[in-house]
């Protein structure tokens, strides 16, 4: 097993038989009410799984919500709270988040609200969620096409990575999950990125985990509260949650999808109008147009991603704003490109010619 300590608590990766899970629960919540939340899929193939190997979770509750981004939304909250009062929920029970992405960043965002704050685990299922979302302590949901336009810095009890879980999901969403890894590759660690660029999917296990886990952890520890460094884990994500936001409504991709374009778009406004070296945005280029399919629409939908980029969360006065990287490994916050070099980018890469 191994251990990572965060802020106010554990992130632990391997077999959660061998983690602290069942001691922290009859040692914190033994006589608590425990509420499993879930999606379609993770209820089919996860929860049963938890449920019949832990006695202290076999009179949990189970709310089970429609999987999916565009369920991340303030009115499947309300139902969820609904049911959180139907059941007379305390502030001294606990809530079980077991999914993806989705699921941690939703079920955290619900437990945080509910009365001011009920204790909440996350056990993440999804290899995007191991090593992005189910840590860190953000929390959110959608507002339309803005991606976690509504959240609130909170932090889980204790989060548990188990690979075992990677076993129901599609190779495709591995890869998704693969492209968060890159990322902190391209923004922290040189190592990382060569690491993972010759790996498959299917060779990704707990100590690669651990490695993207404990770099973004690092940063997270360093700034909490996204005031300064941690700007520099969005890399990627302002070009990112604009494609993904465009596409929710439309053929939907997913958030890896996304944000793996995310950063070879980033990477060439950085090569383009930065200091990043030519041979390193190649590198990057064929690493990930080589895994994942490439992403093309119409000249009009430049606007509107345009648009999408602008109500983004994280910008300033100062305009769109980016984390760019300098060289493979490091880095650099708060920079603006214009508009002019982001459509000139968003043309070159995602306009069929």
């Amino acid at each position: 097993m191994i251990q990572i300590p965060s802020l106010d608590y554990s992130i632990e990766i391997g077999a959660i038989h061998a983690s602290s899970f069942r001691k922290f629960l009859v040692e914190n919540f033994n006589q608590s009410k425990k509420v499993i939340i879930c999606d379609e899929n993770t209820n089919e193939h996860c929860v049963s799984y938890l449920t019949t190997s832990f006695d202290e979770l076999a009179n949990a509750e189970i709310i089970v919500l429609p999987s999916g981004e565009e369920n991340k939304i303030m009115e499947i909250c309300l139902q969820v709270w609904e049911a959180l009062s139907d059941y007379k929920i305390q502030r001294g029970d606990l809530i079980i988040n077991v999914g993806g992405g989705m699921i941690t960043d939703l079920g955290a965002f619900v437990a945080s609200i509910y009365k001011r704050g009920v204790p909440f685990i996350n056990i993440p299922t999804s290899l995007l969620a191991m090593v992005d979302a189910s840590s860190g302590g953000k929390t959110g949901v959608d507002l339309g096409p803005y991606k976690n336009q509504l959240g609130l810095f909170s932090t889980p009890q204790l989060v548990v990575c188990d690979p075992i879980f990677l076993g129901t999901l599609p190779e495709e969403e591995k890869l998704w999950g693969k492209a968060e890894m890159l990322k902190h590759g391209l923004i922290r660690s040189k190592p990382h990125w060569n690491s993972l660029k010759n790996i498959s999917v299917s060779e990704i296990n707990a100590e690669t985990i651990a490695t993207s886990v404990g770099i973004k952890n690092d940063v997270v520890l360093k700034d909490f509260k996204e005031e300064n460094i941690r700007k520099g884990l969005n890399f990627g994500h302002t070009i990112g949650h604009a494609l993904e936001g465009y596409f929710l409504s439309k053929n939907k991709k997913s958030h890896g999808h996304c944000v793996a374009w995310g950063l070879v778009a980033e990477s060439l406004l950085a090569y383009k109008f930065g200091k990043l070296p030519k041979e390193e945005y190649a590198d990057i280029y064929q690493t990930i147009s080589k895994e994942y399919p490439a992403i093309q629409f119409e000249t009009s939908v430049i606007e509107v991603l345009l648009e999408l980029m602008e109500n983004d969360k994280k910008n300033t006065k100062s305009g769109i704003n980016f984390t760019t990287i300098s060289t493979i490994g490091e880095a650099h916050i708060d920079y603006s490109f214009s508009v002019a070099e982001i459509t000139e980018v968003l043309q070159e890469l995602f306009i069929q010619h």
